[in-house]
C-alpha cells in the first residue's frame, strides 16, 4: 500500500487536501477515488485513508484509523559523515534511515571533495531532507530522522561536551584504529550512539585527533580499507543485528 508523508497534524475522520508533491506522487502511480494509502507525519505511528477525490493538480483524502505502528530502533544513533562527492550522500542517507539511523551530522573536512556553504548549503540540506521522507516512506518508518544543517568538523566537534555523557557511546571509524568492532559493546548502550565516518580521503591526523579529545574511541573494521559509502553502512548494518535493531 503506497505510503506518504505528510507534514500536518492528522486525526480519524479528517478530509483534507494533500501536499503538491504527495498529489504528484498519486498521480505518477495512477492512484484513483477508493484507493487506499497510508499516512504519517513523523510523529509516530500511521493513519490509513482513503483517496475521495483525484484531480490534475490536487486530491482529497479521508482519514479512516491510526496504528500506532512502530519499527523504530531500541537506540538512537546519530550518523556524523564526511561529505560525500556525486550522488554517493543520497545513498548513504537512504540506506542509513533503512538501517534504523535516528539524526545525520554531515560535515566538512580537510580532505572534502564537495565544499557546500550559503545557499547551496542550504539546497543541499533540504534535498536530502526530500531523500530521508521518501526513504521513511520506503522502509515504512513513521519518525523522520533530523538532517544537520553542514558543518565544519571542528566547529561540531566543540558543541560536544568534551567527554561522553553517561551511558553515550562515540565510535570514529579509523583504518588506523587498534581497537576492532568486536570490542564494541555486545548490548546496546543507554544514552545515543555517535559513529563519526570520514570523507572520501579519510580524517587527517589533526582531526582524528580532535575527535579522539572528544570523547571518540578509534574503532577499525578489519584488514581492508572500505570505502566512505561502505564504512558507515557496514557499521550501522552489524549494530543493529548486535542490539537487536532488525
Amino acid at each position: 500500500m503506497p505510503r506518504f508523508f505528510v507534514g500536518i497534524p492528522l486525526h480519524p475522520d479528517d478530509i483534507l487536501p494533500l501536499p503538491d508533491d504527495v498529489v504528484r506522487h498519486v498521480l505518477v502511480l495512477r492512484l484513483q477515488p477508493g484507493d487506499s494509502i497510508v499516512l504519517f507525519n513523523g510523529e509516530g505511528g500511521e493513519y490509513s485513508a482513503e483517496l475521495i477525490e483525484v484531480e490534475r493538480r490536487s486530491a482529497r483524502v479521508k482519514i479512516r484509523d491510526f496504528r500506532a505502528t512502530e519499527v523504530e530502533t531500541p537506540y538512537h544513533l546519530t550518523l556524523a559523515q564526511g561529505i560525500a562527492s556525486g550522488d554517493k550522500m543520497d545513498w548513504l542517507l537512504e540506506k542509513a534511515v533503512e538501517l534504523g539511523a535516528s539524526s545525520f551530522v554531515p560535515l566538512t573536512t580537510t580532505r572534502s571533495v564537495v565544499r557546500l556553504a550559503g545557499e547551496r548549503a542550504q539546497r543541499r540540506h533540504q534535498h536530502w531532507q526530500g531523500i530521508v521522507r521518501a526513504s521513511c516512506e520506503q522502509c515504512g518508518r513513521n519518525r523522520l530522522p533530523e538532517v544537520a544543517q553542514v558543518r565544519e568538523i571542528a566547529t561540531w566537534l566543540a558543541t560536544l561536551p568534551p567527554e561522553p555523557e553517561e551511558g553515550e557511546l562515540r565510535i570514529l571509524l579509523s583504518p588506523r584504529a587498534n581497537i576492532g568492532f568486536s570490542a564494541l559493546p555486545t548490548a546496546a548502550p543507554r544514552g545515543r550512539v555517535i559513529v563519526l565516518v570520514g570523507p572520501e580521503g579519510g580524517f587527517s591526523s589533526a582531526e582524528e585527533a580532535a575527535a579522539t579529545a572528544h570523547g571518540f574511541s578509534a574503532v577499525g573494521l578489519g584488514p581492508r580499507v572500505l570505502r566512505t559509502e561502505t564504512a558507515g553502512m557496514a557499521v550501522l548494518s552489524a549494530l543493529a543485528a548486535r542490539w537487536g535493531g532488525w
